[in-house]
């Protein structure tokens, strides 16, 4: 499944800055792969951490909580911003976070204690800005794959890096940066499926799951030769046919304004909101079924003297009032079998319609029921 080209028209306004910004990466500094023994995140993580990442929308801004402004002002974090040209805004950030220092293995240990510890600030500050460029690798990666933003992507990658800092355990034997690598690119994730369509396309923990995996799993089957059909999808990912394709829909899909106007003949007409069909009757039909609910009701009362006293109690309590009571309740009242109290409402339905025919000109059957 092809991106929609027009989805995100900034994604040009990157690609040569995002080519120029990777000449000033050194990937060999930026470490977001696990030793081949080491365990996979998913494992290191604590149980509440998983369930963290399956709803970020709980989250909120972490800067303020692990880097409080006071501390703060000597040392401001720089923040990617798009000034006049995305190219050189994401060049100038990636310089300025250039010039924070890598740690040792050693280093991150004693700050992440720190961190645990103490709640030490400082120490947040330096592991979040060490792995700042850790970042910006994640999310160019991302912004080839996803046409967005990558700034976007960065800003919301460096949440993820905080709230890695914030829940890392040195004691676990894993590197910061393949712990931070998992959170960074669960918000970034998360971000690009918010930001996807107007109207969000993921809302279940099983749907931003295949949102996520769809599109890899497109491309690894067509790599091995295999051609991505509904069918094969849903039996890679282990979901429903049903639900590869209403996901795939989504994602296809472009965004209409209701108010947006259809042209015809080349004169702009009706907006599309004007016209969609009413959900339920129009006004016109209350007030018709209403002016007729009254007439019925008075024409009624002009048959109560043509009536039993048994068809009198049904037509009251059980015809023309809101909670109606039961066969057995009138049964039980006159000493007869619910079987003859139907009987009698049959015969009092007949009556009522033989009058109603009478006395109101253009009568329709429709405005009885027997229910």
């Amino acid at each position: 499944m092809k991106t929609p080209k027009d989805a995100h028209p900034a994604k040009d306004a990157h690609t040569k800055g995002d080519d120029a910004a990777a000449d000033l990466l050194l990937d060999d500094e930026i470490d977001e792969e696990q030793d081949p023994d080491g365990d996979s995140p998913e494992v290191l993580l604590d149980p509440e951490d998983l369930d963290d990442v399956a709803d970020l929308d709980k989250d909120e801004d972490l800067t303020t909580a692990l880097l409080p402004e006071s501390d703060l002002a000597d040392k401001p974090l720089p923040v990617p911003v798009s000034r006049s040209g995305a190219a050189d805004s994401l060049n100038l950030y990636i310089r300025e976070i250039s010039k924070f220092p890598l740690l040792k293995p050693e280093e991150e240990y004693t700050l992440a204690r720190k961190v645990i510890d103490e709640n030490d600030p400082d120490a947040a500050f330096r592991l979040v800005s060490s792995h700042l460029r850790l970042v910006v690798k994640i999310a160019m990666d991302f912004q080839r794959r996803w046409m967005q933003n990558v700034l976007d992507l960065i800003q919301e990658g460096n949440v993820g890096l905080m709230r890695a800092v914030n829940k890392f355990d040195p004691e676990k034997g894993i590197k910061f940066s393949y712990y931070a690598a998992f959170w960074i690119k669960a918000y970034i994730l998360k971000f690009i499926m918010d930001n996807w369509r107007m109207v969000k396309i993921g809302t279940t923990q099983a749907q931003r799951k295949l949102f996520y995996n769809l599109n890899k799993e497109r491309q690894k089957l067509i790599a091995q030769g295999y051609d991505p059909d509904a069918a094969t999808l849903s039996k890679s990912l282990n979901v429903s046919e049903r639900q590869v394709m209403e996901m795939e829909q989504r994602m296809d899909g472009s965004d209409v304004s209701l108010d947006a106007t259809i042209n015809t003949d080349g004169a702009p007409g009706a907006s599309r909101i004007e016209l969609l069909p009413a959900i339920g009757p129009g006004i016109e039909d209350v007030l018709a079924d209403n002016q007729i609910a009254h007439l019925v009701r008075d024409k009624l009362k002009t048959i109560a003297p043509l009536l039993s006293d048994k068809e009198a109690y049904i037509l009251e309590h059980r015809l023309l009032t809101d909670e109606p009571v039961t066969l057995r309740e009138i049964g039980e009242k006159y000493d007869i079998t619910r079987e003859r109290v139907r009987q009698i409402e049959a015969r009092l339905l007949q009556k009522v319609r033989d009058h109603l025919f009478k006395e109101i000109k253009d009568f329709s059957q429709d405005w009885i029921s027997e229910e």
